[in-house]
């Protein structure tokens, strides 16, 4: 088997507001019975999301808040793959009256505020990076993303990047489906992540992710060499 790894977003591809569904879930478990590995690749913070994705064991490696940490649920170990911005950052953005909220390492506030973050950035001369996420603001240290978050996990698990499948949905998402050795958007993708599919599905989330995994992982018919050379849009 080419691929053995199914790694993906969390909101709106794998969970529909908010929660990964039974629909969603059985697709996952066969695929897991068929001998796959899964992994989570989230902007979310990791408490956050221990506490709205009750299937977090299904997964053997958790990406969180944008690349900066790393989760296995088989041993609860937590590794933080960088350092967190300074404490003088935090104190800048409540002393300016930036609301947010703060992980291990990732600090987050609504898009609408992203001059104010970038501009105590510039102010403390902070080697720090704005990503935005459908509607939010993401502050993590310069060049942590999504892609070298899942690079490292898989590493630590034994699995080549080339041997992922990736699928997403927002623009915090491209980093790491390019990585992967296929990239797949759901039907409510961002336009500029479906321009770069190999496949796009033609469901939303959850079911765009049961979509994939019967259609195509699990389809004995399927060739994966194919759909590198002739990428397919589903209608």
């Amino acid at each position: 088997m080419r691929f053995n790894l199914l790694a993906c977003d969390y909101d709106r591809t794998v969970a529909d507001d908010g929660l990964i569904l039974p629909y969603t879930l059985d697709a996952l478990l066969k695929l897991k019975k068929a001998g796959w590995s899964m992994g989570l690749v989230t902007g979310r913070e990791l408490l956050d999301l221990l506490n709205v994705c009750h299937q977090i064991a299904l997964f053997d490696l958790v990406v969180a808040e944008n690349g900066a940490l790393l989760y296995f649920p088989h041993t609860t170990e937590v590794v933080n793959l960088t350092a967190p911005p300074p404490g003088e950052f935090i104190a800048e953005l409540a002393r300016r009256a930036v609301p947010y909220t703060a992980g291990n390492i990732i600090v987050a506030t609504n898009e609408a505020y992203a001059r104010d973050v970038q501009s105590v950035i510039r102010d403390l001369h902070l080697d720090l990076d704005i990503i935005f996420n459908k509607g939010s603001a993401m502050v993590l240290p310069a060049g942590v993303d999504k892609a070298t978050g899942l690079r490292a996990g898989v590493q630590r698990i034994g699995v080549e990047i080339s041997q992922v499948v990736g699928v997403g949905d927002a623009e915090n998402d491209h980093s790491f489906l390019a990585a992967c050795g296929l990239y797949v958007a759901v039907a409510n993708a961002l336009d500029s992540i479906k321009s770069d599919a190999d496949i796009v599905t033609s469901q939303p989330s959850g079911r765009g992710v049961v979509e994939l995994i019967n259609h195509y992982l699990l389809n004995p018919a399927w060739d994966s060499a194919d759909i590198k050379q002739h990428p397919v849009l589903t209608d």
